[in-house]
């Protein structure tokens, strides 16, 4: 029980790391659009993108998959600019929303980039140093987002344009984090 309560602190400190800032960016930006109101949309969108990223990190810890880092490093980013400028598009309402396929997506990329940095530690049996690995991650999110949105709640009365502003800030942070990072 201990080797998993390890694996949960693990990946718990590693998304609230502020080396990981690329992935809180890429959490403020698919929060953007969401009001406490919202919460069953933003936990549906949240947990795709820790299936996506759940996904991609077991087939790389057990070796199913190689993916090359630079590329990878690259593509964080792009998905936070991505998902940024979904966010200032206007939405048809009534219209299937690819919110959630969208997070699937990148989170598949999202957990190459954890799984980069944590195939060595994983030796022997993957099975429950992964799931505790995934538990902490997905209580990080957690804290990450419900922090988000109770800061959107506050500054909803003087920052009407709040979803427009964060979008554009953190698409932009990304954009150079993704200038810097490219692969060739």
């Amino acid at each position: 029980m201990t080797t998993l309560f390890a694996y949960v602190e693990l990946g718990f400190r590693h998304i609230v790391d502020l080396g990981a800032l690329d992935h809180i960016l890429f959490l403020l930006a698919l929060t953007a659009p969401y009001r406490a109101a919202d919460w069953q949309k933003l936990l549906a969108v949240a947990s795709a993108f820790t299936v996506g990223h759940s996904v991609t990190l077991a087939l790389a810890v057990s070796g199913a998959v190689r993916l090359p880092t630079a590329l990878i490093e690259f593509l964080i980013p792009v998905t936070i600019v991505i998902t940024a400028i979904r966010n200032i598009i206007p939405r048809t309402p009534g219209r299937f929303r690819l919110e959630p396929v969208m997070a699937a997506g990148f989170g598949l990329i999202h957990g190459a980039g954890f799984a980069n940095s944590l195939t060595a530690l994983f030796d022997g049996p993957i099975g429950i140093p992964l799931l505790g690995f995934n538990l902490g991650i997905e209580v990080g999110q957690i804290l990450i987002v419900s922090g988000f949105i109770a800061a959107f709640e506050i500054g909803r009365s003087w920052l009407p344009r709040r979803q427009a502003l964060v979008s554009i800030g953190a698409g932009a942070w990304a954009l150079f984090m993704a200038i810097e990072r490219l692969p060739w």
